[in-house]
């Protein structure tokens, strides 16, 4: 079994990727879309979305780093994908599968999923333009408005000589509405032997028990999940291993909160520090109830100085009260 974790635009960038690798039970990340049009983009652009690059393309962890690229031209997305190999990135990801309005209506994403052909030459020319030990994958949905031509993808993407496939069960037309239609997945799974992993609504190690029986897939791709929960890939892999681990206390979770927000100060000007951690705590209050009262506390701070506190606050009350003797 590989866990690998999701590109998610805007939230799982180069800090957020140091921070859950280190956490362990992560195989792969995969980085924010890079945006292709018509033309070949600087090294900078890579460099500034995938900062591993620098490092030979895996986090601090060592954990390796694809490079995701979107766009609806086969040749641009071929030469920036030799772009990115000539930089160093350990493997290539296509996304076929963003269900944002502004990418469809550019020309990239899931609605891409609605003409399979130009799907396959998309993959093809990316695979023929990349050193054939760099691994080229791709990542779908089910389909755009329907699971009609959701087979025809998969195959035309097997045909084009992709490595993988990661499928997110669920259609454009659904979104993230909740259920994922994980035995859809088998259906791919029965037509090539091309490696797929299976992705969406997975909360839970029960949940990934769940997903692999009813997908069929032994690898499974973490989101929203590994935000709500940064321990779940550990989780995980520890349950389906057959030796479960003890969650994280909220303690730890604010102390990964204070480090993080610090990261994100030494980064960002000082308007924009706030808003990360923000962005985050409002993933771990699903799981939390702590993140939801510490979110409420620092919704309406913008100083990063009044933020700092707060966090820091909040951390030595956790402390003082781990640390306070228990009653006779």
């Amino acid at each position: 079994m590989r866990l690998i974790l999701a590109p998610m635009e805007g939230v799982i960038d180069a800090t957020m990727r140091a921070l859950l690798t280190d956490l362990g039970g992560i195989d792969r990340c995969v980085t924010e879309f890079v945006r292709v049009s018509q033309q070949l983009l600087p090294p900078r652009v890579f460099r500034r979305l995938c900062p591993e690059l620098d490092s030979g393309g895996c986090t601090p962890a060592g954990v390796p780093v694809y490079v995701q690229l979107l766009g609806g031209q086969p040749s641009p997305m071929a030469d920036n994908a030799a772009r990115c190999a000539e930089l160093g990135a350990p493997g290539i990801d296509l996304n076929f599968g963003c269900p944002a309005k502004t990418v469809n209506k550019s020309d990239g994403g899931a609605i891409l999923l609605q003409e399979p052909e130009r799907v396959g030459s998309i993959v093809a020319a990316v695979r023929r333009a990349v050193p054939a030990v760099i691994p080229v994958t791709a990542k779908i949905r089910l389909g755009f408005e329907d699971r009609s031509q959701f087979l025809d993808n998969v195959l035309a993407i097997a045909a084009a000589g992709a490595s993988e496939i990661a499928i997110h069960a669920r259609t454009r037309r659904d979104g993230y509405q909740p259920p994922a239609w994980w035995d859809e997945i088998a259906r791919a799974v029965a037509q090539t032997s091309l490696p797929i992993v299976a992705n969406g609504e997975i909360w839970s190690p029960e949940d990934a028990r769940r997903c692999q029986l009813a997908s069929q897939c032994q690898d499974l791709m973490l989101g929203r999940g590994a935000l709500r929960r940064p321990d779940l890939p550990r989780l995980v892999r520890a349950s389906l291993g057959g030796a479960p681990a003890e969650p994280m206390a909220w303690i730890d979770i604010a102390a990964l909160l204070q480090h993080f927000f610090h990261s994100k100060r030494a980064q960002c000007e000082p308007r924009h520090a706030a808003g990360p951690v923000k962005q985050w705590l409002g993933y771990l209050r699903h799981y939390y109830p702590e993140a939801g009262l510490l979110f409420a506390g620092i919704k309406r701070l913008i100083d990063p100085v009044a933020v700092s506190a707060a966090l820091d606050a909040h951390l030595a009350t956790l402390q003082a009260g781990r640390d306070r003797p228990a009653a006779a």
